[in-house]
């Protein structure tokens, strides 16, 4: 049996002598059938042996826990070798995976940050998102067009890093810059976009020139002539959902400027509400497009503007996304100023709630 299993002799003469005691001298001695040993048996826990182990890990982990003290389960940043290595330095015994099982029975964890606090907010921000749902189901039930829109995270064009991975030969890796230096003569890409929530259609103008209002604003005027004059074929008015900052924020007067232009053009009453400030994650732009173009362009080098365009116009998703992009080449300087008697000129009309954050843009009656 000892050359079988690997056993000393000895520790099998043992066993033998527990069961033959157990069995014929003291029958309740004996091992159950259940178990390997008696009740009792086997190594100790550290804590059982070193009792003030468990009171110093809580010490060492107390100054680096973050999180509610009463939560059911806390987490600490520290690394359960350098815990293990101060246990050490007080005279314990024990190693980092002792400290691992030690630190589950305390109901900790190592974790990342969660982006949740967002800061002080307009005691009016979920009337506002509640108005915005209203406007835009009113919308669509009459069948007008209603967009969201929003500037996508510029991007260094080149043969720059892309964030995730694709399917390539092993061992053969696309080579790219080590260092995210903007190239002079390919500068950054502004893709703009405007998602037609009924269609669930996208529209992208990659902008190479400054991301303005008078940009923003002709990217909708290219979706309207390429995608939203067909759909729409009878449409009066236009809603718009927009950030409250950015080119197409709320206080830019640039943006209004240009957006009468824009109905006086397309004979459109055009409506805006913007979402409140510190609230631009749950533009519906981010999740409904713009998450569905990082995805498939991720791991591929943006070398080219004709290569982001490309990358964008084949997005696809399975609930029918289409999408069309193409390069805005047109040069849209910046510190642009309008003036108070532009602004005055406005066939403007703010809404009785928070006017500053919707209004309406008639055409002009000079057009009309």
């Amino acid at each position: 049996m000892a050359r079988i299993t690997g056993i000393a002799r000895s520790t099998i003469i043992r066993g033998l002598a527990e069961i033959t005691a157990g069995s014929v001298d003291n029958p309740a001695a004996a091992v159950p059938a259940a178990r390997v040993r008696r009740a009792g048996g086997g190594r100790k826990k550290l804590t059982r042996t070193d009792p003030t182990l468990l009171a110093h890990l809580q010490e060492l982990v107390a100054a680096a826990t973050r999180g509610d003290p009463q939560a059911p389960l806390l987490w600490t940043s520290r690394s359960l070798r350098n815990l293990a290595a101060a246990l050490q330095a007080m005279g314990h015994r024990i190693s980092h995976h002792a400290v691992a099982d030690l630190l589950r029975e305390l109901n900790y964890s190592l974790q990342s940050n969660r982006k949740t606090r967002e800061g002080t907010h307009n005691p009016d921000r979920d009337a506002q998102f509640v108005y915005i749902n209203a406007k835009v189901a009113a919308a669509l039930a009459a069948g007008e067009p209603a967009v969201s829109v929003d500037t996508k995270k510029k991007e260094l064009v080149g043969d720059f890093k892309n964030a995730g991975r694709e399917l390539r030969p092993k061992g053969e890796p696309e080579p790219v810059r080590v260092h995210d230096f903007k190239i002079p003569e390919l500068g950054r890409a502004s893709p703009y976009g405007v998602y037609d929530i009924a269609g669930n259609t996208g529209w992208v103008s990659v902008g190479i020139d400054h991301d303005t209002a008078s940009f923003a604003v002709h990217a909708i005027r290219r979706w309207w002539q390429t995608m939203g004059s067909q759909r729409y074929s009878n449409a009066r008015s236009l809603l718009i959902t927009a950030d409250c900052g950015g080119s197409n924020g709320a206080r830019v007067r640039l943006w209004k400027r240009e957006l009468q232009g824009l109905a006086d053009e397309l004979g459109l009453t055009i409506t805006v509400c913007h979402l409140p400030p510190g609230t631009s994650k749950w533009n519906k732009i981010e999740h409904k497009l713009f998450s569905f173009i990082t995805q498939n362009w991720r791991g591929k080098p943006l070398v080219s503007y004709q290569t982001i365009v490309q990358l964008i116009a084949a997005t696809t998703t399975r609930t029918g996304l289409n999408v069309k992009a193409e390069i805005d080449n047109g040069t849209y300087p910046s510190g642009i100023k309008v003036t108070d008697a532009e602004m005055a000129a406005l066939n403007i009309s703010p809404h009785e709630f928070h006017g500053e954050w919707n209004y309406t843009i008639a055409p002009t009656a000079s057009v009309m």
